[in-house]
């Protein structure tokens, strides 16, 4: 057990700290819900304990000095840190299943008929539908992404339009530039050799695999064939053929729902990282190892970006191996309680949706 796990533990098992956790737990709650300070006289007045409003205040001193929570101005209430977000959501509230109306929506929308990035895009969807914030999920890793075909389509110049037919129904495009051009009979032997021994290969894998392949059969294929299929090879591994490196977000606007005009900086540098996509597939590869949700809350994350913000997540699996991971972005005064459940569901869904594409 760390020292942070064993400290929070401590609180929890002091009785003198009861007071102090139902306090926290009700400022907590008051602060998700209208964003404001939360004034000791309100505690007071609202709690079960029959305490004076003095007697609050020393609790809130206390729970300031222990980085819990802060008051954002000196006459205002007290709003909690992300330490006291942290403590809250570790150890004062219990998180219960998804309700069975929004696990049947989830359920009915993640068809098995779908291909795998319309799955992911439907899971992004529901995650901001359910959540009223954003949701965004990244696409399938390129070690469980295989390919079914590949033709090469002769274009102007020394240019070549790879079709590649990953998984069942997926057909991806990119354009490849050639040390010179080929005869679309050229292409065709490259495609049909390709087809004959890379077929079910991994895209992660496509490379390695055909020049194997044409170690093997290299004295079976002329010089010509030899030419275009090296050429096919390199295509394969310039960059992110297949799906790494990407997400789709959906929900983004709903975040402005809960940004005054004060807030509007901050809310555009978390717009300007959605398109950078660089930080937030960094914070999502974070949890792609991980067992079960995983929380980034406020600074947690370390990206400047975020620092107002908090992600819930969980990967999302096929065949018992981590394909990509899914999530929900919002402000650190989310509903934690509705946002984890609603997360670690939908990652199971995908996660079973998936298994029948890939």
């Amino acid at each position: 057990m760390d020292k942070a796990t064993a400290k929070r533990d401590d609180r929890t098992a002091d009785p003198r700290a009861e007071r102090a956790n139902v306090l926290l737990k009700l400022l907590v709650e008051h602060y998700i819900e209208k964003g404001a300070p939360v004034s000791s006289k309100q505690l007071a007045t609202e709690s079960a304990l029959k305490i004076s409003s003095a007697t609050v205040r020393n609790v809130m001193a206390d729970l300031e000095a222990m980085g819990l929570v802060t008051s954002p101005h000196t006459s205002a209430g007290k709003v909690p840190t992300a330490q006291g977000l942290r403590f809250f959501v570790d150890s004062l509230i219990q998180v219960q299943p998804l309700g069975s109306d929004a696990l049947s929506l989830i359920q009915h929308e993640l068809k098995t008929e779908q291909s795998p990035k319309e799955l992911v895009a439907t899971a992004s969807s529901l995650l901001s539908g359910i959540t009223r914030m954003a949701g965004v999920v990244t696409l399938p890793r390129r070690e469980i992404t295989t390919l079914r075909q590949v033709e090469f389509l002769p274009l102007s110049g020394e240019r070549i339009l790879v079709v590649l037919v990953v998984n069942d129904y997926e057909v991806e495009n990119r354009i490849i530039s050639c040390p010179r051009p080929f005869e679309r009979e050229e292409l065709q032997q490259a495609a049909n050799f390709i087809n004959s021994h890379c077929a079910g290969a991994s895209v992660a894998a496509l490379r390695s695999t055909l020049l194997a392949s044409m170690e093997a059969d290299k004295s079976r294929l002329n010089t010509l064939l030899t030419e275009m299929l090296q050429v096919a090879a390199d295509a394969f591994d310039d960059g992110p053929l297949g799906q790494d490196g990407d997400y789709v977000v959906a929900g983004e606007g709903n975040l402005l729902n809960f940004v005054s005009g004060d807030d509007m900086d901050t809310v555009r540098g978390l717009f300007d990282a959605f398109g950078r996509k660089r930080d937030v597939l960094r914070l999502l590869d974070r949890s792609l190892d991980a067992e079960g949700v995983h929380l980034f809350i406020g600074d947690e994350s370390g990206y400047k970006p975020f620092m107002d913000y908090s992600m819930v997540t969980a990967p999302y699996e096929v065949d018992g191996q981590a394909a990509g991971v899914l999530g929900v972005i919002g402000p650190t005064r989310m509903a934690y309680q509705r946002v984890i459940p609603g997360v670690d569901a939908t990652a199971r869904l995908l996660s079973a949706a998936l298994r029948h594409q890939l």
